[in-house]
Protein backbone atom coordinates (compact mmCIF):
# COMPACT_ATOMS: atom_id res chain seq x y z
CA UNK A 1 0.00 0.00 0.00
CA UNK A 2 1.35 3.44 -0.91
CA UNK A 3 1.50 5.96 1.88
CA UNK A 4 0.93 9.60 1.03
CA UNK A 5 2.77 12.08 3.24
CA UNK A 6 0.33 14.03 5.45
CA UNK A 7 1.53 17.37 4.07
CA UNK A 8 0.84 16.25 0.49
CA UNK A 9 -2.60 14.99 1.41
CA UNK A 10 -3.42 18.21 3.28
CA UNK A 11 -2.28 20.32 0.33
CA UNK A 12 -4.41 18.28 -2.06
CA UNK A 13 -7.50 18.61 0.11
CA UNK A 14 -6.94 22.36 0.52
CA UNK A 15 -6.57 22.80 -3.25
CA UNK A 16 -9.74 20.81 -3.93
CA UNK A 17 -11.73 22.84 -1.40
CA UNK A 18 -10.44 26.09 -2.92
CA UNK A 19 -11.56 24.97 -6.36
CA UNK A 20 -14.98 23.95 -5.07
CA UNK A 21 -15.55 27.21 -3.20
CA UNK A 22 -14.51 29.19 -6.26
CA UNK A 23 -16.96 27.22 -8.38
CA UNK A 24 -19.75 27.77 -5.85
CA UNK A 25 -19.14 31.53 -5.94
CA UNK A 26 -19.20 31.50 -9.74
CA UNK A 27 -22.41 29.43 -9.76
CA UNK A 28 -24.06 31.78 -7.27
CA UNK A 29 -23.40 34.73 -9.55
CA UNK A 30 -25.23 33.05 -12.42
CA UNK A 31 -28.28 32.00 -10.40
CA UNK A 32 -31.36 33.81 -9.15
CA UNK A 33 -34.07 33.14 -6.58
CA UNK A 34 -37.31 32.07 -8.20
CA UNK A 35 -40.45 32.08 -6.04
CA UNK A 36 -43.39 29.75 -6.46
CA UNK A 37 -41.73 26.97 -8.49
CA UNK A 38 -40.38 24.52 -5.89
CA UNK A 39 -42.06 21.21 -5.26
CA UNK A 40 -43.01 20.22 -1.70
CA UNK A 41 -39.86 19.76 0.36
CA UNK A 42 -37.55 20.80 -2.49
CA UNK A 43 -37.26 24.56 -1.94
CA UNK A 44 -33.87 26.14 -1.38
CA UNK A 45 -35.17 28.51 1.32
CA UNK A 46 -37.79 31.01 2.57
CA UNK A 47 -40.76 28.73 3.10
CA UNK A 48 -42.70 31.07 5.38
CA UNK A 49 -44.09 30.88 8.89
CA UNK A 50 -43.57 27.62 10.72
CA UNK A 51 -40.68 26.48 8.52
CA UNK A 52 -36.96 26.83 8.90
CA UNK A 53 -35.47 26.92 5.41
CA UNK A 54 -34.29 24.52 2.72
CA UNK A 55 -36.57 21.56 2.09
CA UNK A 56 -39.42 22.87 4.25
CA UNK A 57 -42.04 23.90 1.68
CA UNK A 58 -45.26 22.22 2.74
CA UNK A 59 -46.98 22.22 -0.68
CA UNK A 60 -45.96 22.21 -4.33
CA UNK A 61 -45.37 25.69 -5.79
CA UNK A 62 -45.60 27.42 -2.40
CA UNK A 63 -45.62 31.15 -3.24
CA UNK A 64 -43.28 32.21 -0.44
CA UNK A 65 -40.58 29.59 -1.07
CA UNK A 66 -37.84 29.89 -3.66
CA UNK A 67 -35.50 27.72 -5.66
CA UNK A 68 -32.23 28.80 -7.28
CA UNK A 69 -32.42 28.72 -11.07
CA UNK A 70 -30.08 29.88 -13.85
CA UNK A 71 -30.18 33.68 -14.13
CA UNK A 72 -32.75 34.93 -16.61
CA UNK A 73 -34.94 31.80 -16.56
CA UNK A 74 -37.25 32.32 -13.57
CA UNK A 75 -40.10 34.14 -15.30
CA UNK A 76 -40.08 31.63 -18.15
CA UNK A 77 -40.77 28.70 -15.80
CA UNK A 78 -44.45 27.72 -15.89
CA UNK A 79 -46.13 25.73 -13.13
CA UNK A 80 -49.77 24.66 -12.79
CA UNK A 81 -50.21 27.86 -10.72
CA UNK A 82 -48.54 30.22 -13.20
CA UNK A 83 -45.08 31.60 -13.92
CA UNK A 84 -42.19 31.77 -11.46
CA UNK A 85 -41.51 35.15 -9.90
CA UNK A 86 -38.39 37.07 -8.92
CA UNK A 87 -40.40 38.72 -6.12
CA UNK A 88 -41.98 36.82 -3.25
CA UNK A 89 -45.11 38.96 -3.30
CA UNK A 90 -45.72 38.36 -7.01
CA UNK A 91 -45.59 34.55 -7.03
CA UNK A 92 -48.89 32.81 -7.78
CA UNK A 93 -50.67 31.57 -4.68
Amino acid sequence: MNKVPAATLAASVTAALALLSGQAAADGASKEKCYGIALKGQNDCAAGAGTTCAGTATVDYQANSWKLVPAGTCVTIVTPKGHGSLNKGDAPA
